[in-house]
């Protein structure tokens, strides 16, 4: 039996320096990680701040709008519970009554008070939602305070994310990689579960540490034993990375669900899973250009960026997106039909320089456009004139993308014909699969190929071709 989906209202914050503009397209894509995490939106709650560093990062007006939403009280418990004297307790007791008239006017105060708190927001949305998330990263205690004045469980942007990134992974390197950044964003906010009692050891190592302390060291000591073992794994990544040191490689970069998979399964001619959700791939995937070229070329598929990426998720992809350090092209795949597509265009680019990755050549992919207009298309190539747009629906578009990377590496090529002896043996198949062989032709000796090359793959072939030195 499916679990019922659970209902999320969203909550924005404005600040100085935001937009009206950017502050409704930031929501627009919380809304859309909250449907990929599996919730439905019901509703938002914005308010322009001067910082969102305060208590409850909202007013305390529109604290109780947002907690009509989950029916809480739109007050933060007290941490403390403050004990009153006896003597101050009879003191207020004994305090002078307000007279009748006060009495009525500061009841009639108090009703219009509480009859416009109560009208916030219209009835039929009133206890409509069991999720609060909000459009920024917050601390503990502001989550704390948060679901004490609203009664329910609250995400913040960050833990959205590292959710999703949790429920996408698929291979060891991914899983652990998230593992570690869920571990270093989870580790601030455990708290007390059992009355914050001491747990008193034997005298050995934690004595007199309570259970929130034993828990945050587990967490450390977890966090390090999966660095460990991501190490590992990535020096095992190196060593192919190594291996594959004499191919050249394109790597596809962009934002989340801009058609990086689409694009790479349309020139690769493999089954690379795609979906029309955010995140959808986690892991870096490498396949050969299709039909094969010569030279071949890898095309590496990476993770998507989004505005705020958490920095402990950029940390920990960091193995993974040194495909795009190692590559000896990028393709900045932006969706073009996406009027933000600028805007996530400069979150890709500000990411990789974080990896050190804004110094290789890069090409810009307009992608989807069938999703334009003959005129919004023709006004994008006049704003990017270097860029290629393309349909990964269209093979015309496809064979345009292809000749277009072979041009990028051809210019760097140098063409050269190659003598090879009869008496030499297999060097043929190697050429074949390593070169583009421009022609070729035959005599009595052997067979001369023209030849279209980089020039440290040819010095490679022409060594293979010098004869060894006769032994007397």
């Amino acid at each position: 039996m499916d679990k019922p989906v659970k209902s999320a209202v969203l909550v924005g914050i404005q600040l100085p320096k935001v937009s009206t503009a950017e502050l409704e397209a930031s929501l627009q894509e919380l809304t859309r990680l909250v449907t990929t995490l599996g919730y439905n939106v019901v509703g938002q709650v914005t308010q322009k701040r001067s910082n969102d560093r305060t208590v409850t990062v909202l007013g305390d007006g529109k604290l109780k709008e947002l907690a009509q939403w989950t029916n809480g009280t739109g007050v933060v418990a007290s941490v403390v519970d403050v004990k009153i004297s006896k003597a101050k307790q009879k003191w207020l007791d004994d305090k002078e009554e307000p007279n009748e008239t006060e009495a009525t006017s500061d009841n009639e105060s108090e009703e219009s008070e509480n009859e416009e708190a109560n009208n916030l927001i219209p009835e039929e949305k009133r206890n409509s939602a069991q999720v609060v998330i909000v459009d920024t990263e917050l601390s503990p205690s502001q989550i704390r305070n948060l679901e004490s004045a609203v009664g329910c469980t609250v995400f913040d942007r960050t833990g959205v994310i590292i959710e999703i990134f949790s429920r996408h992974a698929k291979t060891k390197t991914a899983r652990l990689q998230v593992e570690i950044a869920r571990l270093t964003y989870l580790g601030p906010r455990l708290r007390e579960t059992g009355g914050g009692e001491d747990r008193e050891g034997g005298g050995g190592k934690g004595v007199g540490e309570s259970a929130i302390e034993l828990d945050k060291r587990k967490v450390r000591d977890r966090i390090k034993e999966l660095r460990t073992e991501l190490e590992a794994i990535g020096n095992q990544h190196q060593v192919r990375r190594n291996r594959r040191d004499q191919e050249i490689s394109v790597a596809l970069v962009g934002y989340t669900n801009a058609g990086k998979s689409s694009l790479m399964r349309a020139m690769t001619g493999s089954e690379i899973y795609v979906a029309d959700k955010l995140f959808a791939t986690l892991d870096t995937t490498i396949r050969p250009i299709y039909p094969e070229t010569r030279p071949k070329v890898l095309l590496s598929d990476t993770v998507g960026f989004i505005k705020k990426l958490p920095h402990d998720l950029v940390a920990s992809f960091k193995s993974t997106l040194d495909e795009a350090l190692n590559a000896s092209l990028l393709l900045f795949v932006v969706d073009s039909s996406d009027a933000s597509f600028r805007s996530q265009l400069e979150v890709t680019k500000t990411t990789l320089s974080e990896v050190g990755a804004d110094e290789i050549p890069s090409l810009l992919v307009l992608n989807k456009r069938d999703n334009l207009s003959a005129e919004e298309a023709a006004a994008l190539m006049v704003e990017f004139p270097d860029a290629i747009m393309i349909s990964t629906r269209d093979k015309d578009d496809l064979k345009r993308m292809r000749e277009k990377i072979m041009s990028y590496f051809e210019t760097d090529m140098v063409d050269e014909d190659i003598f090879i002896p009869y008496t030499v043996q297999g060097i043929i198949g190697e050429i074949r699969s390593k070169i583009r062989v421009l022609s070729e032709s035959y005599n009595e000796n052997g067979v001369t190929l023209r030849v279209r090359s980089p020039e440290k793959v040819l010095e490679q072939i022409k060594k293979k071709l010098i004869p060894p030195p006769r032994t007397r």
